[in-house]
């Protein structure tokens, strides 16, 4: 009985032991094995520290720089990510720090970011996401790899290139002649422009690639908005596995049921579409996204998509469609409003391309100024999270050998704002920069301009992303001039894109030979 009684404590103990052992393993010795190695190779950075890591240290930053706005300057780098721009400065170009018990490796050196990004071996896949960032975008093109995300990209390619993004261009106009019909009343008087160009491109995302309404589209897009605000808000929180398994906090509970209320939604869309197909009333499911999507879902080869593939893609590309473009062109008109010059420049060249006709597809082509505008707010005001990977296996990078099962954050606002890269300039609005392409606008091009990726995984909506922007302001630029209002507060913020804190106010006035 006596045995009985020790093997009933000896086998909890020894459970508790090897768990005990596992926890260090993992929590310690990890850790301290990789600082080491990578202390050896020079690559240095804020020790480890049990447990939470550098999470504490890079959220109090956080909170500290965007406590207050800022004077109305270009300098963003130190207030949106204050504990990259720190440990940079303090550490180097490329250095490590701890997210939790994960080692993440910076890396805002040109040639490395050109061998990571250009890499087509499979050698530094996505990052596996965070439960946060699976409920904001699922298993959608942005994550997935291999054989998956090549037929994925095959669609998304056909559906925002070429003559598919000519045909886009009228439903583009409509939705800015309604958001211009709307400021009528309001010339000379201030607007939130950056809470309009919402609106507008919530719009024409969800006409021209999910051939559905505005309210449809909004109500996604709210949940989408909420999800990212959740997810920014927990990108510095230490997750420890079983204690998330046993007990699950608000932001993760809300995180799912915002997920589960976008699926909804989209695949009351989805229905909508397949409705229309089943009973006539449409000869096919449609040559939009959507519609692609949809075909794609009901064939029967090996490029078939399941429902969870396809609500996966709608929110990838809702979020992406109108994110991205609201917060570019709310940046330009802060320029140009700060900039009266290239304001007028751009005015004139709008004019002298389409007079007071719409803009077309022949003529957006010609707008180089314009484009010299766009490539310098996303130099200044791009996206500012960085672009995560991860380490497949042992690779060389460079000359560091790096263990496999560690995270690589490529920081393109490192590089953007680069004073070696762009010259002692580098925090000033000069679009003249880009007068001979990107290739040419810095002496130095392994990798110093990058705001949609880089290599065989740049954004595949670039293309409708800048159509998009050339379009709408075209259109403001042949009715108004906008100068900034006293109102404005600079606080640019890192959500999962870069917004304005409190908007971007502007006064409107119509041009006077603007009927």
């Amino acid at each position: 009985m006596s045995g009985l009684m020790e093997l009933v404590i000896l086998v909890p103990c020894c459970f508790f032991l090897v768990a005990l052992i596992k926890f260090l393993y993992d929590y310690l010795w990890v850790p301290l094995r990789i600082q080491h190695l990578m202390n050896s190779q020079g690559i240095k950075g804020p020790p480890y520290k049990f447990i939470h890591g550098n999470n504490e240290e890079a959220t109090k930053m956080r909170e500290e720089a965007l406590s207050k706005p800022m004077a109305l300057r270009h300098d963003i780098f130190p207030r949106v990510q204050p504990h990259i721009y720190t440990w940079i400065n303090r550490y180097g170009r490329n250095y490590i720090y701890w997210n939790g018990i994960r080692t993440v490796l910076v890396i805002s050196e040109p040639e490395l970011v050109k061998e990571v990004l250009k890499n087509n071996e499979n050698t530094f896949p996505k990052k596996k996401p965070s439960i946060y960032f699976s409920n904001l975008l699922g298993n959608g093109l942005v994550l997935i790899e291999g054989e998956k995300w090549l037929k994925r990209r095959k669609l998304a390619n056909h559906a925002f290139h070429g003559e598919s993004l000519k045909n886009m261009t009228p439903a583009v106009i409509a939705s800015v002649e309604t958001m211009l019909e709307k400021w009528k009343g309001q010339e000379g008087k201030e607007i939130e422009v950056f809470q309009e160009f919402r609106l507008l491109t919530s719009e024409v995302i969800s006409r021209t690639a999910f051939g559905s309404n505005y309210l449809e589209g909004e109500k996604i897009l709210s949940m989408l908005k909420e999800l990212s605000v959740i997810m920014s808000r927990n990108n510095f929180k230490t997750r420890i596995p079983l204690i998330n398994k046993l007990w699950k906090p608000a932001d993760m509970l809300r995180s799912e049921e915002l997920a589960k209320g976008i699926q909804d939604c989209v695949m009351k869309i989805v229905k909508k579409r397949e409705d229309k197909f089943k009973k006539g009333e449409a000869d096919s499911f449609g040559n939009d996204f959507l519609g692609l999507l949809v075909n794609s879902y009901h064939s029967k080869d090996n490029n078939s998509l399941s429902m969870e593939d396809l609500v996966d893609e709608c929110k990838t590309f809702y979020f992406a469609g109108q994110g991205t473009i609201n917060s570019l062109l709310a940046w330009i008109v802060l320029l140009l409003a700060t900039h009266g010059d290239w304001q007028e420049k751009a005015r004139r060249e709008v004019i002298d391309i389409f007079g007071n006709r719409n803009p077309d597809s022949e003529g957006i082509s010609k707008l180089k100024i314009m484009t010299m505008i766009i490539y310098e707010t996303l130099r200044l005001y791009g996206p500012s999270n960085g672009l995560p990977r991860g380490v497949a296996r042992e690779v060389q990078l460079g000359k560091l050998v790096l263990p496999s099962n560690i995270d690589l954050l490529v920081q393109n606002i490192a590089l953007h704002h680069d004073p070696y890269l762009w010259g002692d300039d580098v925090h000033l609005f000069k679009p003249e920069r880009f007068a001979k392409g990107i290739a040419k606008s810095t002496n130095y091009n392994a990798a110093a301009f990058f705001p949609f990726g880089l290599g065989p995984r740049s954004c595949v909506g670039m293309s409708f992303a800048t159509t998009e922007t050339k379009i709408v302001l075209s259109m403001i630029l042949q009715r108004y001039t906008f100068t900034l209002s006293p109102a404005y507060v600079h606080s640019p913020m890192p959500i999962v894109d870069l917004q304005p804190q409190h908007g971007i106010q502007v006064i409107l006035e119509p041009l006077h030979n603007n009927d």
